[in-house]
């Protein structure tokens, strides 16, 4: 459902060239990250044992974007790390602690 796409080239440490993927969001009016990519340095796949002249795509999701949305968070530092509310964990249904 995401029509209103923007590439930006970005700085990431592992991938060169890096590029961030941001969608319209209607509700908020504005500009949201949805994901990143980029094509892995080759001497991070030194030891991996692939050969020299093969490339490895990245690419990922920003879940905590849609995350941050869905719940009003305003900072990601609460949605991760050590300012987490464990009490959202707890008590959002997307989550199983009993396993």
């Amino acid at each position: 459902g995401i029509s209103q796409l923007r590439f930006k080239p970005a700085y990431n440490p592992y991938t060169e060239p890096s590029m961030e993927v941001f969608s319209y969001h209607e509700g908020l009016k504005k500009w949201v990250e949805v994901g990143n990519s980029g094509v892995f340095r080759p001497e991070l796949l030194l030891p991996m044992g692939l050969p020299e002249n093969i490339s490895v795509i990245a690419w990922g999701l920003s879940l905590e974007r849609p995350t941050m949305i869905k719940y009003g968070i305003k900072n990601i530092r609460e949605l991760m790390g050590h300012r987490v509310n464990l009490q959202m964990v707890y008590d959002s249904p997307m989550c199983r602690l009993d396993v």
